[in-house]
């Protein structure tokens, strides 16, 4: 809650100063997000590899396990084609928005 007093005695350079570090916190929030969901995928991606390696040289223990893990690493790699897809239109779209 913002104390309508203390905005009288805040100087717009304070608040400038404010805002950018706010804004700062917010660009390593949304990095750390995007590179922790990257490296999820990767995980599932190495995962499904070990799986298919198992099932080649026949050393897969449990063959539905195997197949959920490659299901998965499809899926989260689809859903991260598809953001990626989706914030590229986003982005062309800015990019042809007439100012």
């Amino acid at each position: 809650m913002i104390n309508i007093n203390s905005l009288s005695q805040t100087s717009t350079s304070e608040m400038l100063q404010e805002q950018n570090n706010l804004s700062k916190t917010d660009d390593n929030l949304f990095a750390k997000q995007l590179k922790s969901a990257i490296n999820n995928v990767n995980s599932r991606q190495v995962d499904s590899e070990n799986a298919i390696a198992d099932i080649a040289t026949g050393q897969v223990k449990d063959l539905h396990q195997a197949a959920l893990s490659i299901n998965k690493a499809e899926t989260s790699m689809k859903l991260m084609l598809e953001i990626r897809n989706k914030a590229l239109n986003a982005y062309k779209e800015l990019g042809r928005t007439q100012l």
